[in-house]
């Protein structure tokens, strides 16, 4: 049973696996960090804990960003997008977000650059 507040949890849309797509940015810069899972669970805990949570589909468990690297999201807010199937959530990052240890998990593969 999940701890999320119904009112919340009545306004996301999840996929067949009951997961919704989290969207991170980096408080300071606004750059986006990462892209990851989180059901209602991983949702209730982090705006409980303001630690960023998310959900593993290969582990099929949640996760603590950070417990194990070292590398924390300090969750500063968490915004609803207009569909109800995305998250923002907008954190202080120590450390790499990338599970590649960059800073980004768009740091690797410029696909088009600016038009100069």
């Amino acid at each position: 049973m999940s701890a999320l507040d119904p009112a919340v949890a009545s306004r996301l849309k999840r996929n067949a696996d009951g997961l919704f797509t989290a969207v991170v940015q980096e408080r300071a810069t606004g750059q986006v960090l990462m892209v990851a899972w989180m059901d209602d669970d991983a949702l209730a805990r982090t705006l409980e804990t303001r630690e960023a949570t998310y959900f593993s589909r290969s582990r099929g468990e949640q996760w603590v960003k950070g417990l194990t690297s070292g590398h924390t999201q300090r969750v500063h807010s968490v915004r609803l997008d207009c569909d109800g199937d995305t998250v923002l959530l907008e954190v202080d990052q120590v450390g790499g977000a990338c599970h590649t240890g960059d800073h980004t998990c768009f740091d690797a593969d410029l696909l088009l650059g600016p038009d100069l």
